[in-house]
C-alpha cells in the first residue's frame, strides 16, 4: 500500500508530464485509489492539500512553458488544435555601397579631385558628430548663448548680427577641424558663416602664420590646393521645436595654387570666385533620418546614415529632380515686401491653382537644407527673394546659394537670382570699382565672403517661369 506522501509524489510527477493547457484535467483524473486501507495516515487538511497541488501545478506549468519558450516554441506548441506559431524572419540590411567606397571610386575616376577623398570622409564624420549633438541638445543643455572661456561673459555678436549660440560654436569647431585637421593637407583655408573673415588652416590648427614665423609645421597646412566654405548649422532655431536642420559646404580650387598670398596665410581671391569654380558641394540633413547629399561635378548622390553601423550608405544614386513640380516653398509672411515680379508670380499661381500645369501645394520648414531637400526629391521651387528691408536677399552666396545651386543643376534643376544663374554671380572684389562709372569701391566688397544674393532653386520649368516674371515686370524692388 502506498503512503499518502508517495501518492502525492506520483500525482505531481504525472501532472508535470501534462501539457500546460490540460494540466487541470490530468489532475482531476489522477485521484487516490479507493482501495486504500483505513489504517493509512490521515490526509492533510483540504485547504493545505489544495494549496500544495495548485502551487505544484503552477510551478510545473511555468517550468514547461519556460522550456518551450527557450526552445523557440510556444505554450500552444503541443496542442494539436492550435495554429502553428508565426515565425519572424530576421531583419536584413540592403546591400548598399558605403560613402567611403563611393569616394574611392569617384576620386580615382577624376584625377583632378583625387586628393579630396579624405577631406570628404572627414566632413561626413563631422556630420555624424553634429547629428549626435543635435539629438542631445535638449538633454545635455546645449542651448543658450555661448560663453567666452576667457572672460566668462556671453560671446560677442557675430558677423551676421546675431549672438553666437553654444550649438553654433560647437558645430563650427567640428567643421573647421574636419576641413583642416583631417584633410591630409588638401585644404589650405576655410571660411565659415560664424566667423567674420576666412582663416588659414595653419591658424585653425594653432600655428603662427605671421611672415616672420619660422614654424615649418604650419607651412604644411598652407600648401593645399583647395579652400572650403560652409554653414555649420543652418536653421539652428528649429531645434527648439524638433524640426530639421542641416549643414552646407562647398569646395573651391585655389587660383594661386594653394600658396597663401596674404599676411594671414590665405588670399581673399581664393574665396571670391564664381560658383562655376566649385569642385564639390553638399549638405547634411538632420531629420527623421540623417542624409548626406553630395556632388563632385558629375551627378548628385544621396547617402543615409545607418544607425547600427554608423556609416553613410548610398541610398539615392544619381538623384534627379523632376522637370516640373507642384511644391512651392516661400516664406509668405514677407510676401508684401517681395519685389513685384515675385508678387505677380505668387498671385498668378494662386489664381490658377497651378504651377507648371500641376496643382500647387505649399511646404515651408524654415531651414534651407530641409526645404531644398524636399524640392530636390519631389520637384517644385524654393525661394528666398529680395525684400524692401533686404534688397539682396538673406542667403549668403558663397556657402549657401552657390553650393545649393550646383547641387540643383547637377540633378537636372536650376538655380537663379531671378535674372540669371546663381553660379555665374561674381562676388564683389575688394579694391574694384562699383561698375557705375564712379571711382568709389563697390559697397558690397566689405562684406567679403558673406555677400548675399536673392535665391530661387528647383525644377527647371518652375525656375524658368519665375525668371520670365522678372523679365516682364522689371528688376527694381518696390
Amino acid at each position: 500500500m502506498k503512503s499518502h506522501r508517495q501518492q502525492l509524489i506520483s500525482l505531481l510527477g504525472a501532472a508535470s508530464l501534462c501539457p500546460a493547457r490540460i494540466i487541470p484535467t490530468c489532475a482531476f483524473q489522477l485521484t487516490p485509489s479507493p482501495q486504500l486501507s483505513s489504517s493509512a495516515p490521515p490526509s492533510p487538511p483540504a485547504a493545505i492539500s489544495s494549496s500544495l497541488s495548485t502551487t505544484s501545478i503552477r510551478r510545473s506549468s511555468s517550468s514547461l512553458s519556460s522550456s518551450l519558450d527557450y526552445e523557440g516554441g510556444s505554450r500552444d506548441a503541443l496542442d494539436p488544435l492550435s495554429p502553428p506559431a508565426p515565425t519572424t524572419p530576421p531583419m536584413k540590411k540592403k546591400d548598399l555601397r558605403t560613402l567611403q567606397r563611393f569616394l574611392e571610386v569617384e576620386c580615382w575616376k577624376l584625377p583632378s579631385i583625387r586628393t579630396l577623398d579624405r577631406t570628404l570622409l572627414a566632413v561626413s564624420d563631422a556630420c555624424k558628430q553634429i547629428n549626435r549633438i543635435v539629438q542631445r541638445a535638449q538633454t545635455d543643455d546645449l542651448y543658450g548663448a555661448a560663453i567666452d572661456p576667457i572672460t566668462g561673459l556671453p560671446a560677442d555678436v557675430n558677423v551676421q548680427g546675431e549672438v553666437q549660440q553654444q550649438l553654433d560654436v560647437l558645430c563650427n569647431t567640428l567643421m573647421l577641424r574636419a576641413f583642416c585637421g583631417a584633410s591630409n593637407g588638401a585644404v589650405c583655408a576655410v571660411a565659415s558663416e560664424e566667423e567674420p573673415l576666412p582663416r588659414s588652416c595653419a591658424d585653425v590648427m594653432g600655428y603662427d602664420t605671421t611672415a616672420s614665423s619660422s614654424d615649418t609645421m604650419g607651412g604644411a597646412f598652407q600648401s593645399g590646393e583647395y579652400v572650403a566654405v560652409f554653414d555649420p548649422i543652418d536653421g539652428s532655431k528649429n531645434i527648439d521645436s524638433s524640426l530639421p536642420v542641416g549643414t552646407i559646404f562647398g569646395i573651391y580650387r585655389s587660383p594661386d595654387g594653394g600658396i597663401g598670398a596674404g599676411s594671414d596665410g590665405y588670399s581673399m581671391d581664393s574665396f571670391l570666385q564664381r560658383g562655376t569654380n566649385l569642385v564639390a558641394a553638399g549638405y547634411c540633413l538632420y531629420s527623421a533620418t540623417t542624409v548626406l547629399v553630395l556632388t563632385l561635378g558629375s551627378g548628385v548622390h544621396g547617402f543615409t546614415l545607418d544607425p547600427d553601423r554608423q556609416a553613410f550608405l548610398q541610398t539615392h544614386p544619381n538623384m534627379r529632380i523632376p522637370d516640373v513640380g507642384s511644391l512651392y516653398s516661400f516664406n509668405e509672411a514677407y510676401s508684401r515686401d517681395y519685389s513685384e515680379p515675385v508678387r505677380k508670380f505668387l498671385e498668378n499661381m494662386k489664381e490658377t491653382g497651378k504651377m507648371g500645369g500641376k496643382k500647387v501645394s505649399s511646404r515651408y520648414v524654415g531651414a534651407l537644407v530641409a526645404d531644398v531637400h524636399n524640392i530636390l526629391i519631389n520637384g517644385g521651387i524654393y525661394a528666398y527673394p529680395a525684400t524692401r528691408d533686404a534688397p539682396d536677399g538673406k542667403l549668403r552666396l558663397l556657402y549657401e546659394s552657390a553650393p545649393m545651386a550646383m547641387i540643383m543643376e547637377q540633378a537636372g534643376g536650376a538655380g537663379s537670382t531671378g535674372y540669371g544663374r546663381i553660379l555665374d554671380v561674381l562676388p564683389p572684389q575688394p579694391g574694384k570699382k562699383n561698375g557705375k562709372g564712379g571711382d568709389e569701391e563697390d559697397e558690397n566688397a566689405g562684406r567679403g565672403v558673406h555677400v548675399r544674393v536673392p535665391t530661387f532653386l528647383g525644377s527647371v520649368e518652375n525656375v524658368y517661369e519665375l525668371d520670365q516674371f522678372h523679365k516682364y515686370y522689371g528688376e527694381d524692388v518696390d
